[in-house]
């Protein structure tokens, strides 16, 4: 269990910003807004929502990548795309230091110009990661496929969220994104971290190797 805290402690900070957040913000939907509005230039409770909340949950979730990277059963273009899931955590840290405008807009201030810029690169980012780790060595078919439709999910909810006819529904499609992949990533890291690694191949008799 001691070596699976960084799972643990990126849940834990996950649930107090999204929900912990949401809750002291005044009039705040979870169906209809952005995470990020949780930080809102000019909104109340801003600036300790994003350094209580969102950083807390980007450094844990930093920790919980690095520390599961070598015992993960990635090489080459895997090991890049598990690598590329790091901007997620960055993004989160980035907000706290560039918020959006009130209502997250396509243009804006300068802060809220680097936080579009900073998304979509975070989302074009992890969709490619999600992609690249269908590559892992020694990986069964369902497996490369999991990772296939997971990375596909994302760039569809993440398209279906900036699309002006899902504004009402745009959090809701941001949370289940964020949900499922990070839920998926979770279990995996926990699997890794474990005493007896699951996801590591393991060798058969005559040197072929299983999953």
């Amino acid at each position: 269990m001691s070596n699976r805290w960084p799972v643990i402690a990126v849940v834990l900070s996950y649930l107090f910003m999204l929900f912990g957040g949401g809750a002291v913000k005044p009039d705040y939907s979870h169906i209809n807004q952005f995470i990020s509005e949780l930080n809102a230039t000019g909104t109340p409770y801003a600036r300790t929502i994003g350094w209580i909340g969102f950083v807390p949950f980007g450094v844990f979730a930093s920790i919980l990548l690095i520390a599961t990277e070598r015992k993960a059963p990635v090489h080459g273009i895997s090991r890049l795309g598990y690598w590329m899931l790091l901007a997620e955590p960055i993004a989160y840290i980035g907000s706290a230091i560039a918020p959006c405008d009130i209502g997250c807009p396509t243009e804006g201030s300068p802060s809220q110009i680097l936080h579009n810029l900073l998304g979509v690169i975070t989302f074009l980012s992890t969709t490619l990661g999600l992609f690249f780790l269908s590559f892992t060595p020694n990986t069964s078919v369902a497996h490369r496929a999991s990772w296939v439709c997971l990375s596909l999910m994302w760039l569809t909810l993440f398209g279906l969220m900036v699309d002006g006819s899902m504004f009402e529904f745009r959090g809701a499609l941001q949370r289940v994104g964020e949900w499922i992949v990070y839920g998926v990533l979770c279990v995996c890291a926990w699997r890794i971290l474990g005493p007896n690694n699951s996801l590591q191949p393991h060798i058969r008799p005559g040197g072929k190797t299983q999953t």
